[in-house]
């Protein structure tokens, strides 16, 4: 789709800060579900009456169905246009809540959780439009970096808010509190789009990746497998090393800065870079050593639940956002939204797989240390993903590769 506008800085102050605001809302809103059963998870287990277990179920839920319709988010973002997608993504988002809130049993609430992979999918292709249409070259790593640290503002108010209100009123009661929130967004969100005319009709075929494209999916394949089920776990695993689940609630909202931290400082650092292939590998080894510290955790020793948890938001957590700003800088990757939805193919697919496959490990006759363990063979994994990345981008700079291109049905 080519683009009726080009991009521009916001007008005035105002105009940057709801843009940014915007964008952070569009990442968040859709992702609170994530570290909402992180934290809420033995309010859940206990009101539901379902084994610690089964929490992977609704986080596979969510994201199972996000990486089934990435595959055809960025077409469909490119036929709504910015203005429209996000009301789309907020009004599903705030209907999800809502379901889940009122859902009487758990297999309920895994159908309600679902909608908010409609959300999910829609979130990277709208946001990375939006970047395309308003935000000039020489700033998009930067805004790529703040956009991306809304995931992480989720990790913040779902560890700092909402355990405590669902301690006096009830895990539902604090997912109904994110509904009026999601309304407010769905009605201001478009504004601050640029009124562009629709694009050519989405299409049904499906976009076959570059290599590189490929690549990068998988490595985040990795990176969504490990942060998905270290988030959803972590809250399981802390009180029974003896936290209680308020303070378990902490960890999250420290996963949360950290994450802010990372994205916000990282990934500008990453766009200066030659190639942020090398700058995603050191960040998955790094993320290997902390989660071995989480692993080595005890009633004794609840400092190194929060040196992990540190350690995992400080590094696993960027790369997402420095992966989406590859795709911003480098269109060897494709066109904006369509390399961000297949991008989020991979991410979400790892969310679906992590934490139903951790569940299974943790119950098994290694425990959570086997899982903790399967954990970092999948950085492993990773890593050496990211040194196969790294050639192939410096052998495509030397000569040149096939674009991406869409196969199947029109």
């Amino acid at each position: 789709m080519t683009l009726n506008v080009s991009p521009s800085a916001a007008d005035s102050a105002l105009d940057a800060f709801l843009l940014r605001t915007v964008m952070t809302g569009a990442m968040a809103l859709p992702m609170l579900i994530f570290y909402a059963i992180g934290t809420l998870g033995p309010f859940l287990v206990a009101d539901l009456g379902v084994a610690p277990g089964w929490l992977g179920y609704l986080t596979m839920s969510a994201f199972g169905f996000a990486a089934l319709l990435s595959l055809w988010a960025g077409p469909l973002v490119n036929r709504l246009g910015s203005r429209r997608a996000l009301a789309l993504l907020f009004l599903v988002a705030t209907l999800a809540y809502g379901l889940i809130a009122v859902a009487p049993t758990f297999g309920g609430v895994v159908l309600a959780v679902a909608v908010c992979g409609i959300a999910q999918a829609l979130s990277n292709p709208a946001t990375n439009l939006l970047i395309a249409e308003r935000v000039p070259p020489q700033k998009k790593a930067a805004v790529v970096g703040v956009k991306q640290a809304g995931v992480q503002v989720a990790a913040l108010f779902a560890g700092l808010v909402l355990p405590g209100i669902a301690q006096q009123f009830g895990w539902r009661a604090a997912l109904l509190l994110l509904v009026p929130l999601g309304l407010l967004l769905a009605l201001g969100a478009p504004r601050i789009a640029p009124k562009v005319a629709a694009g050519k009709p989405a299409s049904s075929g499906l976009t076959r990746p570059s290599r590189m494209l490929a690549l990068l999916m998988a490595i985040q394949l990795c990176a969504g497998v490990v942060l998905s089920a270290y988030i959803t776990f972590l809250g399981v695993f802390a009180t029974r090393q003896g936290m209680s689940s308020v303070v378990a609630g902490g960890l999250v909202a420290v996963f949360g800065v950290m994450g802010i931290l990372a994205r916000v400082v990282l990934t500008p650092i990453g766009g200066r870079m030659r190639d942020e292939s090398w700058l995603l590998l050191l960040l998955l080894v790094l993320a290997a050593c902390a989660i071995g510290v989480t692993a080595q955790a005890t009633p004794e020793r609840h400092w190194m639940l929060w040196t992990g948890t540190i350690g995992v938001g400080l590094t696993a957590v960027a790369t997402n956002a420095i992966a989406m700003s590859m795709l911003l800088r480098d269109r060897a990757f494709g066109a904006p939204a369509t390399s961000a939805g297949l991008l989020s193919v991979g991410f979400f697919g790892g969310f679906a797989f992590g934490p139903p496959s951790f569940g299974a490990l943790s119950v098994g006759p290694w425990g959570f240390a086997g899982a903790w363990a399967a954990l970092i063979g999948v950085l492993a994994l990773g890593v050496l993903l990211a040194l196969w990345l790294a050639w192939v981008r410096h052998s495509f700079n030397r000569g040149g590769e096939e674009p991406s291109r869409a196969v199947g049905v029109k």
